[in-house]
C-alpha cells in the first residue's frame, strides 16, 4: 500500500479570536493493486498550534484583514513552513465576524496562503455543528449511546448543537457572549457595548454606559440574565423575559431539550468555566470569566451531566482541509455540462422507507438548507440521501417529488441540483428527477459516497468512458 505526506493548515476568524493550526496528513491507497484506488487518511498529526489573538478589527464594521495576513505569515515562519509546502486547508469566519461587512474580501484575501481552500463563511446554524464535532460531542453521543447537546459559547455568540451518534437533531443559536461588554485593560471604563445589551440595561434601569468605570458587582444582573437565557436554551428554568430578546435565528424547535440529559461546553468561555478565585474577573477585558463563573454555578450543572470536551477555545478548526478521495458508483446520473463542482457543503437527510413521505421529505430539505444562509442568502448544498435501501419505483417517484419539492428554493436560483446517495440507486433516481425537472435543468446524482454533515465535495469531469465521477470529499478535521 502506498503512502503520501501533505500539509493541512486551518485558519479559524472568529468574533473575538483568531487562531492557525497546521496538520500532517498521511494518505493511503486502501486498495489492492488490481483494485480500483480508494484513498483515504490513515493518520493526522498536529504539528503545529498559533498562539490566539483578539480578531483584529478596523472599526465595528470591518475586519482588519492586513493584520490577519500578518498573522499567518508570521505563523507560517515560526513554524518553519513555507506556504508553497501546504496543499490544502480551511479558512472558516464565524460568529459576528461573518457579519462584518468586508468577511468575504477577509476569505479572498487570506485564500493565496494554500492552494486549495475549502473556504466557509459558516452561519450560526453550520457554525454550531461544526464547534460540536470539534468539542467531541458527537462521539461522546456515540459511546453513551445517547443524545448530547453541545454549547459553545464564544465572544458574540453561543452556537448550540444536539446530537445523536452522527446525526443532527436540532441547532440554535443566541447573542450571548465573553465579550458582549468590553473594558479598557487599565482604567476598567466600558468601551463596547453590545446592541442587546443596551436594550437589557434599559430595561433593567442600569446605570451603564460607554465610558463609565465599572466593577463585577454592578455586572450581576447583566450576567444573572444572560445565564438565564442559556438554561432555558437546553431547556431548564422558568422562560426568562428576555429569552426571545437574545435569539439569534431561532431556538430548538424540533426537539425537547429538557429531555437530553447530557451537554458538553466548547468556546472562549468554556475555558471561563473552572476559573481560578484568585483570577481578575476582567482578566480578557470583557466579561468571559464572569459568565463562565456563573454558568459554573447554574441549573446546567446542577440537573445536567456535563462532559468534558476534548476541545473548548479550538473546537471550531483544530485542524482542517484533509481529503477522502473517491470515485462514485457506476450507476450515476447528471446533465452534459454540469460538471465539475466544487466546494459544494453537504446536507445530510435521513430517508427511513416505512416513513417515506414526499411532502415530509421536501419539509425536512426546506428546513435543513436554512441552515447555509449567510445574510439571509441562500447557497447551494448537495443533498445526501442515507437509508433509502432497495427502493421501489413508487418509493424513487415520492423520493424524487420530495426532493424537488425540498430544494425549490435552489430550483429557483438556478443552483445544480446535487443528489447523493450510498446505496447503489443514483441511475434510477437520476431518472425520476430528471422527469420532475425544469427541462434542460442542471443536475448529477451519485452513488457509493459516505458524506456527512460539515463535509465538503468536489465533483470531477466524468472518467472511464463516462461511467465514473471522481469525488473529493473535504472533511474539517478534529482532534
Amino acid at each position: 500500500m502506498s503512502e503520501n505526506s501533505i500539509l493541512s493548515v486551518g485558519i479559524d476568524i472568529g468574533t473575538s479570536t483568531t487562531q492557525l493550526v497546521l496538520s500532517r496528513l498521511t494518505i493511503q491507497n486502501m486498495a489492492s493493486s488490481f483494485s480500483v484506488p480508494h484513498i483515504a487518511i490513515s493518520k493526522k498529526e498536529i504539528i503545529y498550534r498559533s498562539n490566539i489573538m483578539f480578531t483584529p478589527l478596523i472599526n465595528q464594521y470591518e475586519i482588519d484583514y492586513k493584520k490577519i495576513e500578518k498573522f499567518v505569515s508570521r505563523q507560517y515562519q515560526r513554524a518553519a513552513i513555507k506556504k508553497q509546502d501546504i496543499q490544502m486547508g480551511a479558512i472558516i469566519i464565524t460568529g459576528e465576524t461573518a457579519r462584518k461587512e468586508n468577511a468575504e474580501k477577509v476569505l479572498k484575501s487570506l485564500s493565496h496562503y494554500a492552494g486549495d481552500f475549502v473556504v466557509a463563511t459558516a452561519g450560526p446554524d453550520l457554525e454550531g455543528m461544526i464547534a460540536a464535532k470539534g468539542a467531541g460531542t458527537s462521539r461522546y453521543s456515540k459511546e453513551k449511546q445517547a443524545p448530547v447537546i453541545n454549547l459553545d459559547i464564544g465572544g458574540g455568540t453561543t452556537n448550540l448543537a444536539a446530537f445523536d451518534g452522527d446525526q443532527v437533531l436540532d441547532t440554535a443559536c443566541f447573542d450571548v457572549g465573553g465579550r458582549l461588554i468590553r473594558l479598557d485593560p487599565v482604567t476598567k471604563e466600558v468601551t463596547y457595548l453590545a446592541p442587546k445589551v443596551k436594550q437589557l440595561i434599559n430595561r433593567l434601569n442600569l446605570n451603564i454606559h460607554e465610558g463609565r468605570i465599572i466593577t463585577a458587582k454592578q455586572l450581576n444582573p447583566i450576567i444573572d440574565t444572560l445565564v438565564r437565557i442559556l438554561e432555558n436554551s437546553v431547556g431548564l428554568g422558568e422562560k426568562d423575559s428576555f429569552f426571545d430578546l437574545f435569539v439569534t435565528n431561532h431556538s430548538f424547535s424540533k426537539l425537547d431539550p429538557s429531555q437530553i440529559k447530557t451537554v458538553t461546553f466548547s468556546g472562549g468561555v468554556a475555558d471561563c468555566l473552572w476559573s481560578k478565585s484568585q483570577d481578575s474577573p476582567f482578566k480578557y477585558d470583557d466579561i468571559g470569566v464572569l459568565l463562565g463563573r456563573e454558568l459554573r454555578q447554574s441549573l446546567i450543572f446542577n440537573q445536567k451531566n456535563v462532559l468534558h470536551s476534548k476541545e473548548t477555545i479550538r473546537a471550531t478548526v483544530v485542524g482542517a482541509g484533509s481529503y477522502t478521495i473517491d470515485v462514485s458508483g457506476s450507476t450515476i446520473s447528471y446533465t452534459q455540462g454540469v460538471l465539475p463542482l466544487r466546494n459544494i457543503p453537504i446536507l445530510n437527510i435521513s430517508v427511513k422507507k416505512e416513513k417515506l413521505n414526499a411532502d415530509s421529505l421536501a419539509e425536512s430539505i426546506k428546513n435543513q438548507l436554512n441552515w447555509f444562509r449567510v445574510k439571509m442568502e441562500l447557497s447551494n448544498a448537495a443533498i445526501s440521501l442515507t437509508g433509502l435501501k432497495s427502493p421501489t419505483f413508487e418509493e424513487l417517484q415520492s423520493c424524487a417529488k420530495g426532493i424537488i419539492k425540498g430544494s425549490s428554493g435552489l430550483i429557483d436560483r438556478r443552483f445544480p441540483l446535487i443528489v447523493i446517495t450510498y446505496e447503489d440507486i443514483a441511475k434510477a433516481l437520476g431518472h425520476s428527477l430528471f422527469a420532475y425537472l425544469p427541462p434542460n435543468y442542471p443536475f448529477v446524482c451519485i452513488d457509493r459516497v459516505k458524506v456527512e454533515h460539515g463535509d465538503y465535495i468536489d465533483l470531477g469531469e466524468p472518467i472511464a468512458h463516462a461511467t465514473v465521477i471522481p469525488v473529493s470529499v473535504k472533511t474539517l478535521i478534529f482532534n
